[in-house]
């Protein structure tokens, strides 16, 4: 059975992609810094019938990411497709505006960049040895639209798009698919969305469904025809 990673698996976004994956018959192997939620993801995959593994790292912290990914190679015999979207460390963080935006901040928001390399460069080359496999990323709107008080995540935003992009083209003829979800909005059932639906007035954009999403990223894979799928639900 092919093999999908979900690096930043979350209640939002991320395991809709595992339940997305899996129901058309892929295993799943979950990565997240929360290993405490992990039960009840794997349970809630289980009940679906799809088989899954959950592994603790913090995408920022290089060595337990890269442990995470060779354990689930070794647990499911080879990684197939790769799902890159963690969350913010701190969903409470407000980034400062791009015009308070200093160097420290811009090399703090890129620092949730280089895992993406990390994780592609841990599972490119036997996909390109096979001359298959898919990269899927999640990427901020902000990356295409100014969003100025998005401030140095404007910026992460923009460069993780442009990596991802540029991978669609260099691969394009190799068999390996890459591609981006470029999401502007509130995603259900997400940690942030959570938060802000629990605050009093109306929340700051609009609401998008994960499963759809996640419908979006498994097309994306399969036809391979576009590199990208914008989400706009910005008020």
């Amino acid at each position: 059975m092919p093999t999908t990673v979900v690096i930043g698996a979350g209640p939002g976004l991320g395991m809709s992609v595992a339940h997305r994956f899996g129901r058309e018959g892929h295993e799943i192997a979950l990565i997240s810094r929360n290993a405490g939620r992990h039960p009840g993801y794997l349970a809630a995959l289980d009940a679906a019938g799809v088989k899954a593994t959950a592994h603790r790292a913090d995408v920022r912290d290089r060595p337990s990411l890269l442990a995470a990914l060779d354990a689930a190679a070794g647990h499911h015999g080879s990684i197939d497709v790769v799902y890159y979207g963690p969350g913010a460390a701190d969903p409470d963080a407000v980034p400062a505006s791009i015009t308070a935006t200093d160097v420290a901040s811009a090399k703090e928001a890129m620092g949730w960049i280089y895992p993406a390399i990390d994780a592609v460069g841990a599972v490119l080359p036997r996909m390109l040895e096979r001359g298959d496999g898919g990269l899927l990323f999640a990427g901020g709107l902000s990356a295409v639209v100014p969003v100025p008080a998005l401030g140095s995540l404007a910026i992460s935003s923009a460069a993780l798009r442009n990596y991802a992009l540029t991978l669609h083209a260099g691969l394009a003829d190799q068999g390996v698919y890459a591609g981006i979800l470029t999401i502007g909005g509130l995603i259900e059932r997400g940690d942030i969305h959570r938060m802000m639906t629990a605050m009093p007035g109306p929340l700051p954009a609009g609401t998008l469904d994960p499963d759809a999403l996640a419908d979006a990223a498994w097309t994306l894979y399969t036809d391979r025809d576009a590199p990208e799928a914008t989400f706009n639900a910005l008020l």
